[in-house]
């Protein structure tokens, strides 16, 4: 490709250019591909959301329609827009009009209230805020309503619904008119970091690196014309979105399904109705769908692969996956920063059980090191560090984060503690914060949550570190049990860790019941809420 040609239209990062010459950029946007697939695929459904059903050519034409009424909203090539739309057709049409304009969208969960939403506007001080009315009870426009109150930049509210004072999604749409010239590899959209215990930092996702990114995803997942993906996760986290989730489904010809919520009554019902053959979980739906499948007698032949991602999962419920819904499981890890690792779709039954699988992409960098930063040899668990033709260089703003997040050399910490197997795949451990600090000895959480979780009575534990005057930090597990075993208590706890030969500093200070999790907006357990509730518990469940 002619790097000067482009130079003389766009401006490039020298990291860009070396990218462009060993053919992992492109020099197109988003909405470009949109074009060209409404060209391949014309009358293909491309989107089904309940009644609506959007073909190529369609969800082409109502995006640009949709672009020119943001234009003629005032919204201009360079702004943020917070995008907080459950899954459905509009989120499609709103990211496409977006892209195409040069507004690049925050996207953000449908379950994220004031203070996260605020938290995304002191970061990216957004023009517009784009929301449904109302979605599982929720009033959104007063939210909205309440942020712009606040957030004197956000100039526009725009609804997907009805509205009698906001412009609607449906009224904006007019007739095209002529689009901004963008730079390819300038930001698209920015996506929130996967945190479970702080505020998510904002990740800038280009259009040429996210067009790699989600086009090496559906080529390394084997997706096809045939492929019917059930996006039950929510779209705007990068997962359902680009690995290779409805992007890599629509890069390819494919059909995307909408699932409003991953819950098995719902998705169950679509994986019957529109034949899905693919969808994405993270580790507790998983759980959740097994579960069901020993009740609801849905039809859910058509599925012929099951993603896994989002947090470490374990092998022996992974075992359950193919038995239990008659389908291949593949094993995913990866961040929104970029790295993406797959098992492959004819390894061996062990690799997709125990690994996480191996990069996607040739120009994948990898290594671990230890505390000290020095590389640890293969087999050995270490912090994982990458770079490469899709992952960033900085967070969104964060310049001072930047200057920890990231090497001198231009790799990405992280934080993941991984090993690496002889045939070349990677396990995740942990996290390196995921470690208590008591009393300055140091306790690895991933040591000790599976012997807990071996006890017959114990379904899940979750082991967080709570602050502690004494200690600095305490131990804390909390622990799902299953029906009709007495869980034991804290004495018994420890006494059975004592057994197993656990020192008396790495058995949990304290010990509480949890009949449910609370997740995160993406599904990961949050362990900031587990925190929260720990601090409040009476001394008397603690250790003494």
């Amino acid at each position: 490709m002619d790097i000067e040609h482009l130079e003389k239209l766009w401006t490039i990062t020298d990291q860009q250019k070396k990218q462009i010459e060993a053919g992992y950029l492109r020099p197109k946007t988003l909405g470009d591909y949109l074009a060209q697939w409404a060209e391949e695929y014309g009358d293909r459904t491309a989107v089904i959301d309940n009644s609506t059903r959007l073909s190529y050519r369609q969800l082409n034409r109502q995006s640009n329609r949709l672009a020119a009424g943001f234009l003629k909203a005032g919204l201009k090539s360079g702004e943020t827009a917070i995008v907080q739309l459950p899954n459905s057709a509009s989120f499609v049409l709103v990211i496409f009009a977006l892209f195409r304009i040069g507004v690049v969208p925050v996207l953000a969960m449908p379950a994220q209230r004031e203070n996260d939403i605020a938290s995304l506007c002191d970061q990216a001080e957004p023009s517009a805020y784009i929301v449904p009315d109302r979605f599982l009870g929720f009033d959104y426009v007063s939210l909205g309503e309440k942020l712009q109150s606040r957030y004197p930049k956000i100039r526009s509210l725009f609804i997907d619904g009805a509205s009698n004072s906001h412009q609607t999604i449906n009224t904006l749409r007019t007739d095209p008119v002529p689009l901004p010239d963008l730079n390819p590899f300038n930001t698209a959209l920015l996506l929130l970091s996967g945190g479970t215990t702080g505020a998510p930092k904002l990740i800038p996702r280009s259009h040429s690196d996210y067009a790699y990114n989600f086009g090496t995803s559906a080529d390394v997942c084997e997706l096809n014309e045939s492929t019917v993906y059930l996006a039950a996760l929510p779209v705007g986290h990068n997962f359902p979105l680009g690995c290779p989730g409805i992007l890599g489904t629509l890069s390819v010809g494919g059909k995307v399904v909408m699932c409003r919520t991953p819950g098995s009554d719902e998705a169950f019902r679509l994986i019957n109705e529109e034949k899905v053959t693919h969808t994405a979980l993270v580790p507790p739906l998983v759980k959740l769908w097994l579960s069901s499948k020993e009740w609801d007698t849905t039809n859910t032949d058509s599925l012929s692969l099951l993603q896994v991602g989002g947090a470490k999962f374990d092998p022996e419920t992974a075992k359950r996956v193919s038995p239990v819904l008659g389908c291949k499981l593949q094993q995913v890890f990866g961040m929104a920063e970029g790295l993406v690792c797959y098992t492959r779709l004819n390894d061996s039954v062990e690799t997709i059980l125990n690994t996480q699988g191996r990069p996607m992409s040739s120009g994948d960098e990898i290594r671990l090191v230890d505390g000290n930063g020095n590389i640890v040899p293969d087999g050995e668990i270490g912090e994982l560090h990458t770079r490469g033709p899709y992952t960033i260089r900085g967070y969104f703003n964060a310049e001072s984060h930047n200057l920890t997040a990231f090497t001198k050399d231009g790799f990405y910490k992280s934080g993941d503690l991984v090993r690496k197997t002889p045939e070349g795949n990677y396990v995740v451990e942990g996290r390196v914060k995921e470690q208590i600090n008591r009393a300055g000895e140091k306790i690895a959480i991933a040591e000790i949550e599976p012997l807990i979780e071996k006890l017959d009575a114990i379904d899940e534990c979750v082991i967080v570190a709570v602050p502690d005057d004494e200690l600095g930090e305490r131990s804390c597990a909390f622990v799902t049990h299953k029906q009709n075993i007495q869980p034991p208590t804290l004495k018994e706890l420890r006494a059975y860790l004592a057994k197993l030969g656990v020192p008396r500093f790495k058995q949990p200070d304290q010990l509480e019941l949890a009949i449910s999790w609370p997740l995160t907006s993406v599904g990961k357990i949050n362990k900031k809420t587990l925190i929260e509730k720990a601090q409040f518990k009476p001394t008397s469940r603690r250790a003494g």
